[in-house]
């Protein structure tokens, strides 16, 4: 299995990054990460002025799929997530919902031990390992790491996570695909701006599909079929989410708009991925029980 290092991580997802390995469709790779401070913030007393600001965000790749195309679509699935041993939190002044309230930066070590990350001598968290950062190049500009959209990026959605099959829409030859900024819990919301930050390696398979297109990401699980959208005001996210859904199942289902739009109010779900990027990000959840009477596959 192909191993990537977290050595020389990149800030942007960009089409003029340089890969650091080309894969075939099919491939296995190992992703080792740093987590959102590149590792930086060492213990409690870490202060605000001693982090390079610059640093944040950073994804390991970006890695060329041969084949991929314009047009195409990149199927990542998520094997497996190996957490480091101890994440980190941190809240900042004017950062996250509460922002104005907050007086001063402080960073908060979080021991991983025994499936719990331990958050006081009171609380123990349980895990739910989660990848914040993920995607493509997109085709125009580059993209901060730390803003989500149409290529992924950084939409913190905690049901990216082990056993997750990701479809990307191919903005540029070679999808130039990159991940990092694990957690091993996060809250929907992200409100504070962080989750428990943590250094992780992830195992993904790579495969390039042809012949279908996607305007955002998609996710898919055991369960649900989920539409994911950034946008600059949370309503927005929302109503492209749902477009997504209704374009998306309106050629597998035999059924009107009108009527799609019923069954999407009845049984979908609309949810908070984050809130506190400079795009917000939501969700919308349509079980696979309803999609399994007309069709047992996404895509043919």
């Amino acid at each position: 299995m192909l191993k990537i290092s977290r050595e020389n991580p990149i800030y942007a997802f960009s089409k003029e990054n340089q890969p650091v390995a080309y894969v075939d469709s099919g491939t296995q790779v190992e992703i080792e990460t740093y987590d959102c401070f590149e590792n930086q913030i060492t213990s409690n007393d870490a202060s605000y002025q001693g982090l390079d600001w610059d640093k944040v965000n950073p994804a390991s790749g970006p890695i060329y799929v041969n084949g991929a195309e314009v047009g195409d679509v990149l199927v990542v699935t998520i094997d497996k997530i190996e957490l480091d041993h101890q994440g980190v939190m941190s809240v900042s002044p004017g950062m996250g919902l509460l922002g104005e309230k907050i007086k001063e930066f402080e960073a908060k070590m979080i021991p991983i031990k025994d499936g719990k990350a331990i958050f006081n001598d009171k609380i123990e968290i349980p895990l739910n390992p989660m990848i914040g950062v993920i995607g493509v190049a997109p085709k125009d500009e580059p993209v901060s790491c730390g803003t989500p959209g149409s290529h992924g990026g950084n939409m913190d959605n905690k049901m990216i996570t082990t056993g997750t099959i990701l479809y990307f829409p191919v903005e540029t030859a070679g999808a130039m695909f990159a991940l990092g900024d694990l957690h091993a819990a996060m809250g929907d919301g992200e409100v504070g701006v962080t989750g428990i930050e943590i250094a992780a390696k992830v195992t993904v398979t790579l495969k390039v599909i042809k012949g279908v297109s996607l305007k955002n990401p998609l996710l898919e699980n055991e369960n649900s079929v989920v539409t994911i959208a950034s946008a600059a005001t949370l309503d927005e996210a929302v109503k492209r989410s749902v477009e997504d859904m209704i374009e998306l199942l309106q050629p597998k289902m035999d059924m009107s708009f009108n009527e799609l739009n019923m069954l999407c109010s009845a049984v979908g779900q609309t949810e908070i991925c984050q809130v506190v990027d400079p795009l917000l990000t939501a969700r919308f959840v349509f079980p696979k029980w309803v999609l399994h009477n007309y069709t047992d596959r996404i895509f043919a």
